[in-house]
């Protein structure tokens, strides 16, 4: 299994002065999803919850939606020339009856911890179509709830302590307590970690709950929890316009610059009750 955090010697300036210490940062490694074999795409991930993180970029791309539909998840032993595992290569296998993923999912090139849709073979495949509706979800909170998660979700991340390098997902109930969390380089991974945990423990479509993100509000991350049926998404920083125009289209709520009790309802604002 790889290492999720690594050390590194720096030179560390000052006032002044200089000292010579090792550093602890966040791991990055390449990773290798294969459906049935058959190599899908590689990104770039913190090594942990890997199969989480299979499980959870195939219910983005729409090949998953229940847990009965995947079969097993495993690590590919021979992945090296002298036959070794390195715990980067997943190879996912579908229960009898799921149809493989469209030719037109595979990457062109590999996936960055920044962007999570570079290289699509398609556009097209771009707006992958939902297996369940958000706009009707019944979900309500409150600001008051709202403005606690950025601290909560920051509480529970454990490696981000020892690097301050990791970005986090965590799912919410809509009173504010917490089902979830996962780290990540990347702020798609940590969704699809979060996304891919779920799956597993049979819990999707994932209604009345709130997702909230450390990083800004991307048109993937809004893509993703649509996926997933995530009525919420909140973001500590700014979401994109095509993330606004996504979230708008599919009745999703967009809550974004959460920072203290200050933020920004995008869509969806019917979901946040205001007192008074």
């Amino acid at each position: 299994m790889g290492r999720v955090t690594v050390r590194r010697p720096v030179l560390r300036l000052r006032d002044g002065s200089s000292t010579q210490r090792p550093d602890t940062l966040a791991a990055e490694e390449p990773m290798e999803i294969r459906v049935g074999g058959r190599p899908l795409t590689v990104t770039m991930r913190t090594p942990g919850d890997d199969f989480d993180l299979a499980a959870g970029f195939l219910v983005s791309e729409g090949v998953l939606h229940h847990a009965e539909q995947l079969a097993a998840i495993r690590y590919c032993a021979g992945a090296t020339a002298d036959g070794g595992n390195t715990y980067n290569v997943v190879d996912v296998a579908l229960a009898p009856g799921v149809p493989a993923p469209d030719a037109s999912l595979e990457r062109n090139f590999y996936t960055t911890s920044s962007c999570g849709l570079c290289g699509k073979a398609s556009l097209d495949a771009v707006r992958t179509t939902a297996a369940w509706s958000v706009a009707e979800d019944p979900l309500r909170t409150t600001p008051e709830v709202l403005s606690a998660l950025p601290d909560r979700l920051r509480a529970a991340q454990r490696v981000f302590d020892t690097t301050g390098g990791l970005h986090a997902a965590g799912l919410f109930t809509a009173a504010g307590d917490l089902l979830a969390v996962r780290e990540d380089v990347g702020r798609h991974n940590a969704v699809d970690k979060v996304i891919g945990h779920a799956l597993r423990e049979g819990l999707l479509p994932l209604r009345d709950t709130v997702l909230m993100v450390s990083g800004r509000a991307s048109f993937e991350l809004v893509q993703k929890a649509v996926m997933a049926g995530i009525p919420l998404l909140a973001a500590v920083s700014a979401p994109s316009s095509l993330a606004a125009d996504l979230a708008a289209e599919t009745g999703l709520t967009l809550v974004g610059f959460l920072r203290g009790t200050s933020m920004n309802v995008y869509t969806g604002a019917e979901r946040v009750t205001v007192g008074g």
